[in-house]
């Protein structure tokens, strides 16, 4: 927690527990923030940083213990609000952002994508 404090500049008290993530062929998750934004109104609005941990390995081929798709995409802030940053997929990655910040999964074309989601606050 110290760390990402001092990376983002953000004073962090608690990390919520986390939770395991398994998307199927065709899951995805929609554009969206996790928290720290006036558009929330629930207790996700205390979240200042969000973290992602990716536990497998992404392939174009179907694989054994692999999926296709299923890409972290971290959308541009203002006024580059078009950009999109695609997160590498090593399994063992850990992606932080600040909560406010829109970002997608995109569709898994095959196998099962796995991961930990965090926010801390």
């Amino acid at each position: 927690m110290p760390d990402l404090a001092q990376r983002f500049g953000a004073v962090l008290t608690q990390c919520e527990e986390p939770q395991f993530l398994r998307y199927e062929t065709g899951g995805y998750f929609v554009a969206h923030q996790d928290g720290n934004t006036p558009l929330i109104f629930d207790d996700s609005r205390h979240r200042r940083i969000s973290t992602v941990i990716v536990l497998n390995a992404q392939s174009e081929a179907p694989a054994t213990d692999m999926y296709g798709g299923g890409t972290l995409l971290i959308h541009g802030r203002f006024p580059d609000i078009a950009a999109r940053t695609l997160v590498p997929a090593a399994p063992g990655t850990l992606v932080a952002f600040r909560s406010e910040t829109t970002h997608e999964v995109t569709p898994v074309t095959h196998g099962e994508r796995y991961s930990i989601v965090s926010w801390y606050r």
